[in-house]
């Protein structure tokens, strides 16, 4: 397996079956483009296999922490250690950047994900709900 960290569309559009839906190139260059926003791909035999994303957010009175958007592991590549290893690279990057912490957000019932996560080195913070404010759809591409 070989982690890559990405710096230009191709690569992304190219593993578009890791992604939730595929990646539109006018985000991915948007995305690609902004300081602080990491993409990572790991590769089997030259092959996406799977993918993770982290945004720096820093606040003024806490410092630089890593979000860590979105994590996508092929099917046929699952329970590999692939979704560990690229977590695990993001928090290596993360601190090379001087972030002092890394956090995510999961559905309650996504066992596979608390799993790779926690092996990961990641911990649940008790007590924490998640709300959001959903605008709409996003701009259609150009």
């Amino acid at each position: 397996m070989d982690i890559r960290r990405i710096g230009s569309p191709d690569p992304v559009l190219a593993a578009g079956h890791l992604f939730d839906d595929p990646p539109r190139p006018s985000f991915t260059e948007r995305f690609l483009a902004s300081e602080g926003h990491h993409l990572l791909i790991a590769y089997v035999d030259e092959e996406p296999a799977g993918m993770v994303t982290g945004v720096e957010m820093t606040h003024p009175d806490k410092g630089t922490e890593m979000f860590l958007y979105e994590l996508g592991v092929d099917e046929p590549f699952q329970g590999r250690g692939i979704g560990r290893a690229l977590v695990t690279a993001l928090a290596d990057l993360a601190r090379e950047r001087g972030c002092y912490g890394m956090w995510v957000v999961t559905e309650g019932d996504n066992a596979a994900a608390e799993a790779t996560y926690r092996r990961a080195g990641g911990t649940a913070e008790k007590g924490q709900t998640v709300l959001a404010w959903t605008f709409g759809q996003p701009e259609p591409a150009p």
